[in-house]
């Protein structure tokens, strides 16, 4: 299992002064020097965090592969297909959330989901979505287009209880054994820490974890390198 790094909070605590630091440029470069996969960054509609600038020159310096979050917002889709990422991941967005609150509805977003993918294919990029663990999300993102799938933790790494938590699990290892039946490549993410990943370790199906707060969390108490090293040592353990 590979593990892709979001360094997006790295340029939250950057905009918290307007300032030039901290740089998540140089944290990428240290992320991939820890032994991280790729390096994941989400261009929000509001440009709260990442900039334009930010990803043009992360096109440049990442070597492991770069991997945009995205809305379907026409300027952003546009400016994906000249940024040309190794991969364009779409999720959802709003404007008033702290994060990002769920999966994708494809099922009810069908048409302007499948714009924007045929966009990105069109620009050579592959396209994974952002959905919550259930077959009808699944089953529309493989009807258009859609070359991956990121299944939603959040509702397992948010759960209050052990049988909610196993309830949640219940649901990812079946939408990860459904995805990969046919034919899609998944990873999974959001919420997920040095104690809750230990389970989903555990679905063989799933390629990449991409974690973001819980590694720069850590890295605020022990330095970047060594909060994406542990981490790789539990995935790779």
């Amino acid at each position: 299992m590979k593990l892709g790094v979001n360094v997006d909070h790295i340029a939250t605590l950057r905009e918290a002064r307007k300032g030039s630091e901290p740089d998540p440029i140089k944290a990428a470069s240290i992320c991939e020097m820890a032994g991280c996969d790729s390096i994941v960054v989400h261009l929000r509609e509001d440009r709260r965090h990442i900039k334009e600038d930010d990803l043009r020159v992360l096109r440049d310096v990442v070597m492991t592969k770069l991997n945009m979050e995205m809305s379907i917002a026409k300027v952003i889709v546009k400016f994906a297909c000249k940024l040309k990422p190794d991969l364009s991941t779409i999720v959802p967005e709003k404007r008033a959330e702290l994060t990002t609150e769920g999966g994708l509805n494809v099922v009810k977003n069908i048409k302007g989901i499948k714009v924007a993918i045929c966009r990105l294919h069109d620009a050579g990029i592959p396209v994974s979505l952002f959905v919550n663990p259930l077959s009808e999300q699944i089953v529309s993102a493989k009807r258009i287009g859609a070359d991956y799938i990121e299944i939603h933790t959040g509702e397992y790494a948010n759960a209050t209880t052990e049988k909610i938590a196993k309830s949640q699990l219940g649901k990812i290892f079946s939408a990860a054994k459904y995805a990969s039946d046919i034919g899609l490549k998944l990873s999974a993410g959001h919420g997920l820490d040095y104690q809750n990943v230990q389970e989903i370790l555990k679905i063989n199906q799933i390629e990449e974890l991409n974690i973001g707060h819980s590694i720069i969390s850590r890295a605020v108490i022990v330095g970047i390198e060594r909060a994406v090293k542990e981490m790789l040592t539990l995935i790779r353990k």
